[in-house]
Parts: C-alpha cells; structure tokens; sequence
C-alpha cells in the first residue's frame, strides 16, 4: 500500500482538485492523510468527505511526520496540497520506482501559469544534474520513498525553517537509491512566486542554498517564509464581503419593518 500525505493550512481551494486526480488514479491501492494545520476554512470538512484520515499538523516538516505516525503503507507520497498530475501518475511512478531499485524519488516539475515556465525548467535542469552528486534534491511538491529509508533516518527534520524536504533527500541518499523519474511529472501552482514576485522569489532561494551549502541547515527564521497564507488576502476579503452584505440585509430588513410600521 502506497500512504498519500498532504500537509494542510487553509487549502479548501487548491485540495479538492488534488483529491479528485487522487480518486481518478489507476492505482487503487492507497491510503490519503491529510495533516491539517488547524485550517479555519473549509480544509478539514473536504478531506472528512472525501474518506481522507485527518490527523493534527503543523509547519511541512510536522504535518509530514504526523501523517507518517498514521501511515499504514510501505510507501509514503508526499504532496502539496496544490499539485495536480495524470491519471495513471502513481501507476507509473510505482512501476518505475520498482524497476530501477529506487528508495527515494521525485519527478519533474511543471508550472500550471506559463508565465513561469522557464523558472521551473530551471529548477528541474539544476535537480536533474543534482541528482547524480551528494547533495540530490527534491521541494516538496513530491517525494516518494520507502517506509523504511524515512523511519531509518527518522523522518523530516522539524527543527529546520526552510528545505526541510531538501534535507530529507540528502540525508535519504546517504543510505539508499534517490533518482528523478522520468516516466512522470507533477503540476504545480506558481502562487508561491506570484505572491512573493519572480526575483524575490529566485533570490531568496538562491540565498538560502548559499546559506545551506556554506553554513548548514537554516534553524533559525533568518528568511522569511509563509506556509499556507497563499490565500489570506481572499480570505480576508470574503469576510469582509460577509459582513457588508449583512449590513445590507440588515439595513433592508428595518427599511422594510419601518415602512410596515406606518
């Protein structure tokens, strides 16, 4: 059994899109966690009702780690929760894992938005020529690994603020198999880098593989870094569309009351 875990803070847009390309997978043989971080939208109620098992999250690394404890599979998949892929992706992504003696894996990513294609052909070139040192990597947008390789290491790093997946990979491949799959690839939404613009985006994060590669693993909120707030600007202008149109029913509502009073 493959265990799918998606780590969760106010996904109720992106996640039942994710849980449909679930459903419509030909590999039937699999399990979805949902690992929510106290979501105040509708996260929670989505995943109860498309049969997810939901457990209490936290930042990725958390969230992930809580949905591993859960797990009943030999195989975990971690996603994002605003990823979307073909139908036959875990089919052929199980098929190639098996046929290569993979332990660790991920694929290529694509960019939903064209408008950022060249940022992740750029980021699947660099992960592809990465593969082949010590220092793979892999975002978190997809991983997938063996039972065994994650509880070896003992999972994602939770004291670490930024490339918690990153490290995972590399402490991943100093005991077993880590290879890009070529038979898949994931889609993935440009929100990130739309909300933190495109050279904001591409300098912060070569600064913190800089930071990584000369002075370890960031433990310590040195980069800013937001998880699940994609949407918080939406959020906060739906509440504020609340109330204004109760105001106005309101309003309506003893307009109409007084004109019966006369």
């Amino acid at each position: 059994m493959i265990s799918i875990i998606i780590p969760t803070l106010n996904e109720e847009k992106y996640l039942p899109k994710l849980l449909e390309c679930i459903k419509r997978q030909t590999f039937r043989d699999y399990e979805v966690i949902v690992a929510d971080n106290n979501s105040k939208d509708k996260t929670r109620q989505i995943a109860e009702e498309h049969g997810c098992k939901v457990v209490d999250g936290g930042l990725p690394g958390v969230g992930r780690n809580n949905g591993a404890k859960a797990a009943k599979g030999d195989y975990f998949m971690f996603f994002d929760a605003d990823v979307a892929f073909g139908q036959r992706f875990i089919e052929k992504a199980f098929n190639e894992f098996q046929k290569r003696y993979l332990e660790v894996a991920s694929c290529n990513f694509i960019s939903q938005s064209k408008k950022y294609k060249i940022f992740f052909e750029a980021y699947n070139t660099y992960a592809r020529m990465m593969q082949f040192t010590f220092r793979p990597i892999s975002g978190g947008a997809f991983i997938f690994l063996t039972k065994r390789i994650f509880e070896r290491i003992g999972g994602f790093d939770e004291q670490i603020k930024i490339g918690e997946d990153f490290n995972l990979i590399r402490r991943s491949a100093k005991h077993a198999k880590f290879g890009m799959l070529k038979s898949v690839k994931i889609y993935v939404s440009a929100r990130r880098i739309e909300k933190e613009k495109s050279l904001n985006y591409l300098t912060r994060n070569i600064r913190t593989e800089i930071y990584r590669s000369f002075k370890g693993e960031i433990r310590k909120d040195i980069f800013k870094y937001d998880f699940g707030n994609y949407t918080r600007e939406e959020q906060e202008f739906k509440k504020q569309k609340t109330k204004l149109n109760e105001l106005i029913k309101k309003f309506k509502e003893n307009k109409k009351r007084k004109g019966k009073d006369k």
